[in-house]
């Protein structure tokens, strides 16, 4: 089966998961799957809550990228994969949970970080980065975080300009270098989401 892995990066908040979500939309049927970064990050289930509470999880160590990067593997050969389920409240994997994903033509990677690793880059056969403003994100960040991962906002805010922050100009910001098309906005623009598409039917009939 011939496929096409398409990797999203992108700041935390830029509109990744709703421009994949889009894309998606735009092909009807079982051609699609999603992937995200963040259902691999570390099991810390070994470590006391109020530990793994204190780990950066917008650095690249804060991912098992060995098993990101066998799992792509798998779907590009049309292997199916067990995908782990994270519980962002207890910041450790569901014991014995897995997502069996099946191999489709496309297979759409989004992240943070998916960029940093040559390994991972190599895999992947487009390469888009959501470029939006950084006030921007950091709301979506707050209330994605309250009303989705059961964060209080001091938490949320302490996060942010400790972590969050610091990571994206050491690891994500850079990582832009490496995409093949730069979009501005995200899922807001339809000019890009129409080339994306097009560019994606043209390399699964050639």
């Amino acid at each position: 089966m011939k496929n096409l892995l398409i990797g999203i990066a992108g700041g935390t908040g830029s509109g990744k998961t709703s421009f994949a979500k889009e894309i998606m939309r735009r092909f009807p049927g079982n051609e699609i799957v999603l992937m995200d970064q963040d259902s691999y990050y570390k099991d810390l289930g070994h470590l006391p809550l109020e530990d793994r509470r204190k780990i950066n999880f917008d650095h690249p160590n804060s991912v098992d990228f060995d098993m990101l990067i066998h799992h792509m593997r798998e779907l590009k050969k049309g292997n199916p994969v067990e995908k782990p389920v994270y519980d962002y409240t207890a910041h450790t994997r569901k014991p014995g949970n897995f997502l069996k994903i099946e191999p489709r033509k496309v297979i759409i990677l989004e992240g943070i970080l998916i960029f940093v690793f040559p390994e991972l880059r190599e895999l992947i056969d487009i390469k888009l980065y959501v470029d939006t403003d950084a006030d921007v994100r950091v709301l979506r960040r707050i209330l994605r975080d309250i009303h989705e991962r059961g964060r209080d906002l001091q938490n949320v805010i302490d996060q942010y300009l400790g972590q969050v922050k610091l990571m994206h100009e050491e690891f994500v910001e850079p990582s832009k270098r490496w995409a093949d098309i730069i979009i501005p906005e995200g899922a807001h623009n339809t000019t890009a989401l129409d080339f994306v598409e097009n560019r994606i039917k043209t390399l699964l009939t050639e």
